[in-house]
């Protein structure tokens, strides 16, 4: 989102419906096995998964806290909604007054006491090249090495966003020159943290810019530890949209999160439904905005009124409550002791399957029909070397896409999307537009 010179939020990006035909699908080249950084939060295949191995999905709500920093109760209320992410706004000092390191720590502190994972992200880029008062991806790196210190040995628990929306809808081709450039510096400067990198055109990349050079941007990493956010408001009103641009990504092996959405916008009307079935399908992440503050005609985009965690909105119920929402499908980090249960459950300590599934600790004594899938912790898990252990779908009972087969049928699937929910887990209808 961006903020005006006033002290509330305001529109995210503008209308250019007219070019989502810009958004076609060209497939770049894979770029294979990630050489990530050896420790803490990290790109490995294309998935973003923790310093064990286990790959960690974000479910997550943004927090406007530099311009409400006196809400120091804002990240334990999103976590005890069950989200296991928390994308902070922080200020660079270029516009709104500086985030110091201190204040950093302290947020750091508070994300690791609510158990969840700080996405930490500079606003005073966004729109820049259109709007006048933004300042460059250059400056927001700066910023990161002036407050290192508070960054320093948190790479289990950060995620560091460098700029938001950092192009506008001018000039956006200087996007990718810019953002290898912002990476370079950091890494030169010692951060090993996993960097995250907005889209132009407001974060929702109309122009296709990030979508194609996202593989070289990548690779310009040494640590090949970037991951890439979409921001997704009224460009993406339709399915088909969501769908062929979160796909270029995952078909590529490139990471990618939703970084903000909403229900609504004045710039068109977002499909949240597809946003969040679809990031759930793919196993990508998503991170809603907003908690609250929002003001200047956006109001709708708060999820809480007034910071009250117990006066959800329409918008806060459907994204934590609803179909495909974080009460449903958030799995806590295993960094704080999370099993890759939503809700929590023990860590079985065993690796994740190529499917997303954790592997069985107890092998194929969890599997007593012998079909490669088991039951620990109150979640399905596969037995390594079965016919579940794998990508393709082998198993007779396991849809292409790697989830189970709904036993129930099109019965498990009240609104009709192809996607049910059994056993405490996501299923594929057969025959069903999931089953792909």
């Amino acid at each position: 989102m961006r903020k005006p010179r006033s002290t509330l939020i305001t529109v995210a990006g503008m209308a250019f419906a007219a070019a989502l035909g810009l958004l076609g699908s060209i497939v770049g080249p894979s770029v294979g096995e990630a050489q990530a950084a050896p420790t803490g939060i990290r790109v490995s295949n294309g998935h973003v998964v923790e310093a064990n191995g286990n790959e960690f999905v974000m479910r997550g709500i943004n927090h406007a806290y530099t311009w409400y920093p006196e809400q120091t109760t804002a990240i334990a209320d999103i976590a005890a909604k069950g989200a296991n992410t928390v994308r902070v706004v922080l200020s660079s000092g270029d516009r709104w007054t500086k985030t110091s390191a201190s204040q950093v720590s302290a947020l750091i502190g508070q994300c690791k006491a609510a158990k969840v994972i700080c996405v930490l992200e500079v606003h005073d880029t966004t729109g820049y090249g259109e709007d006048g008062a933004a300042t460059t991806l250059d400056k927001a790196a700066d910023y990161w090495i002036g407050v290192k210190s508070a960054l320093e040995g948190q790479e289990d628990y950060v995620v560091v966003n460098i700029g938001n929306e950092p192009y506008g809808n001018s000039n956006a081709a200087a996007w990718t020159g810019a953002t290898k450039s912002a990476i370079g510096k950091l890494r030169n400067a010692g951060l090993d943290h996993a960097l995250m990198v907005d889209a132009p055109n407001w974060g929702q990349d109309w122009s296709g810019t990030m979508r194609d050079n996202a593989a070289s941007v990548f690779a310009s990493d040494p640590d090949r530890n970037t991951i890439f956010s979409i921001h997704m408001y009224g460009v993406y009103d339709t399915a088909a949209e969501v769908q062929d641009y979160l796909h270029h990504f995952t078909d590529n092996e490139l990471p990618i999160v939703v970084g903000e959405f909403g229900d609504q916008h004045s710039d068109g009307n977002p499909d949240e439904d597809a946003i969040m079935a679809t990031a759930q399908s793919l196993g990508v992440g998503y991170i809603g905005w907003s908690w609250s503050g929002n003001g200047s005609g956006v109001e709708y985009l708060d999820m809480a009124n007034g910071f009250d965690a117990n006066s959800l909105t329409s918008w806060g119920n459907r994204f934590i409550n609803g179909a495909n929402g974080i009460a449903a499908t958030s799995e806590p980090a295993t960094v704080y002791g999370g099993g890759g249960e939503p809700g929590g459950g023990g860590d079985t300590g065993s690796g994740t399957a190529p499917n997303g599934y954790p592997y069985c600790a107890a092998g194929s004594s969890s599997d007593p029909d012998g079909d490669g899938w088991g039951w620990e912790n109150s979640r399905s898990c596969v037995v390594p070397g079965s016919s579940a252990d794998s990508n393709g779908g082998s198993d007779e009972d396991t849809a292409p896409n790697g989830y189970p087969y709904c036993v129930n049928g099109s019965s498990s699937d009240p609104d009709g999307d192809g996607w049910g929910w059994e056993s405490s887990h996501s299923c594929v209808v057969a025959g069903s537009s999931a089953d792909s």
